[in-house]
């Protein structure tokens, strides 16, 4: 059997996902009501007390909840239903934000309870952020996710725009009270919309959320950022980056105003194009993203910054330096977005929030380090300051073409290493042997739930198991091919992809503890995948009629009815032609918990690793 290749989906295509269409709606009226809270906070501080330190604190206030709270809320993110978590934020921020319309209608507690409402809200706004991202990649396809971000991309930055400007004119008309009121609308609104989201069910926690439990997830997440090299290197070229532009943000006000003799008007026409340029980048990021490999975006986006940055710096009127800002804000995208598919892609499912919210965390605390250092304009020239900003940036740059994970050694790796491998030995070749009770363990180790199974159900298990010792460059399995068995990787790497009009599509990299094939094993049906040995590789290749027998134990069932929903929501509509049929019945199957085993679909293969 021969899988025809499907071609690549449109960049408008994510949006015939439902649940995308809600999320992104979603987003684009939360940010646009959050940005009428901000402003409006801003000027009312400013009308009651007329100190520009006042103002400074309503956004310190904002900063603070990241530091305290911010690596808690990502392990909370990894043991509940993360859709339930978003939903709830929004009711609860949305009582918060018309708590602040009543508190500064009252005199004696305007101000600290404005402080206080406005701590209270940005903390449980950290527990929607990284649930919000970890969604994301199980709403759209690898080949849309760089789509997707873009235009959330765009919803943010369009919408913050609008906000901005509600909050202005509700400020020159009306009280401003009726901001804070319709931002709560808003949240409520955005309630509603998620609610009506499909489920994306988490795996239950093993262990109750005590103070050692939780202190071990978070331990388990900042692991996986360090030893991840992508994530690591994300980080680094993420800590040289929000540097830059923490600094930049506070030298634009006193560059454009006092050295260039900027007016008020202009300074404001100059941030106004900033987000028209990043929403610009955005729309091209959608349509071209899937012409190159993301760590050469990040690369192309440093060096644009860096390079307007630098004529910014030097620029001696102010039309070239809003030129130079506007096609700034036009490169910042294809970084954001870049950097944010490649998170999305090589953090674990289970590990999304510890990790998403430890790079927020880093972020707030080196942009904020940046800030501060805007303190230097006071003994250096302020050009200098910003000519700094464009050689960080160009440094950021240098990093990523070396960086382990996302330099110029892997850009189309592993892409050029599934072509390779068409050529290259099959998995019948590699060493064979009988799998033993020691190579369960050290499984189990790696994919708690196995742990569930007793002494007589491992026995079981290892009888029929075998373990492979597979060379770097095998072809372990070939899309078409009838499947009889699932892999669970126990050392060593493996690349999955679709293939496509010039190469591969869909790539996923799978190492220790991962599992790939469970889905056309299970039922029956070819595999729609090539997956390659990206190294030396130990696997441990398990029938169809063992891996069947596990799922009695509940922990496991979930395990793979997750995994298969999360296959589910990712395979393009596209590409159902050319698999073999998915009726009604099968669907309510899948997503029903309690289905038995005989419940699950014959007559499906999920795309991925299948």
């Amino acid at each position: 059997m021969t899988v025809a290749a499907a071609p690549a989906p449109s960049m408008f295509a994510v949006f015939r996902r439902r649940d995308f269409s809600l999320i992104w709606l979603a987003q684009l009226i939360s940010t646009a009501g959050s940005s009428l809270t901000d402003l409006a906070a801003g000027i009312y501080v400013y009308r009651a007390t007329g100190s520009a330190l006042a103002v400074g604190l309503t956004l310190m206030v904002t900063a603070i909840p990241s530091l305290i709270v911010g690596l808690l809320a990502g392990v909370f993110v990894d043991r509940h239903d993360r859709k339930r978590i978003m939903w709830m934020t929004c009711l609860i921020q949305s009582v918060l934000v018309a708590l602040i319309a009543v508190v500064i209608g009252i005199d004696a507690i305007a101000i600290p309870g404005l402080y206080l409402l406005l701590l209270i809200n940005a903390g449980v706004k950290q527990f929607f952020d990284p649930a919000y991202d970890s969604l994301i990649p199980e709403m759209a396809s690898d080949e849309e996710l760089a789509a997707a971000n873009s235009f959330l991309s765009i919803a943010s930055f369009g919408s913050t725009a609008i906000g901005f400007a509600g909050a202005g004119l509700l400020a020159s008309t009306v009280d401003l009270y009726w901001a804070f009121l319709i931002d709560a609308a808003s949240f409520l609104f955005c309630a509603g919309l998620i609610v009506l989201m499909g489920r994306y069910p988490m795996p239950v926690p093993e262990d109750e959320a005590s103070v050692a439990v939780i202190v071990e997830n978070l331990k388990s997440g900042l692991s996986t950022l360090w030893t991840t090299p992508v994530i690591r290197s994300l980080f680094v070229v993420g800590a040289l980056m929000f540097f830059a532009f923490g600094l930049w943000n506070v030298l634009l006000l006193p560059f454009s105003i006092t050295t260039l003799g900027a007016t008020e008007f202009e300074y404001g026409l100059q941030e106004a194009l900033t987000s028209v340029g990043f929403v610009l980048g955005s729309f091209f990021m959608a349509r071209f993203a899937n012409r190159l490999a993301e760590p050469i975006w990040v690369v192309i986006g440093m060096v644009g910054m860096g390079a307007t940055t630098l004529v910014y710096a030097f620029a001696t009127n102010i039309p070239l330096a809003i030129g130079m800002v506007m096609i700034s804000g036009f490169f910042n995208s294809p970084t954001s977005v870049a950097r944010q598919v490649l998170l999305q892609r090589s953090t674990p499912r289970e590990m999304r929030g510890r990790v998403f919210s430890a790079y927020y965390v880093m972020r707030d605390v080196i942009f904020l380090a940046g800030m501060a250092s805007a303190g230097l304009a006071d003994v250096v020239d302020i050009r200098l300051l910003l000519a700094f900003c464009g050689l960080l940036l160009f440094a950021s740059a240098a990093f990523t073409l070396v960086a382990p994970g996302i330099g110029i050694a892997t850009w189309g790796a592993a892409s050029a290493r599934l072509a390779a491998s068409e050529g290259a030995p099959a998995l019948a070749l590699a060493p064979i042997r009988a799998a033993t009770m020691a190579d369960f363990e050290r499984l189990a180790g790696r994919l708690g739930p196995l742990a569930r199974l007793d002494v007589d159900q491992r026995s079981a298990f290892i009888k029929q198991a075998t373990i492979r010792e597979v060379p770097a460059g095998t072809r372990i399995v070939e899309h078409g091919e009838t499947a009889s068995s699932a892999y669970f990787v126990l050392d060593g790497s493996t690349t999955a992809g679709i293939p496509d009009e010039g190469g591969y599509r869909g790539l996923s990299t799978m190492t220790a503890g991962d599992f790939f094939g469970e889905i056309a094993a299970l039922t029956g049906s070819a595999r729609t995948a090539d997956v390659v040995a990206d190294a030396d590789t130990t696997l441990l290749e398990v029938p169809a009629e063992t891996l069947r027998a596990t799922m009695v134990v509940p922990e496991i069932q979930k395990l793979l009815f997750s995994t298969l929903t999360s296959r589910l929501l990712k395979t393009e509509a596209a590409d159902l032609p050319r698999l073999a049929g998915i009726d009604q019945e099968t669907l309510r199957d899948l997503r029903t918990p309690k289905a038995s085993v005989e419940a699950l679909p014959r007559s499906y293969s999920g795309e991925g690793a299948g």
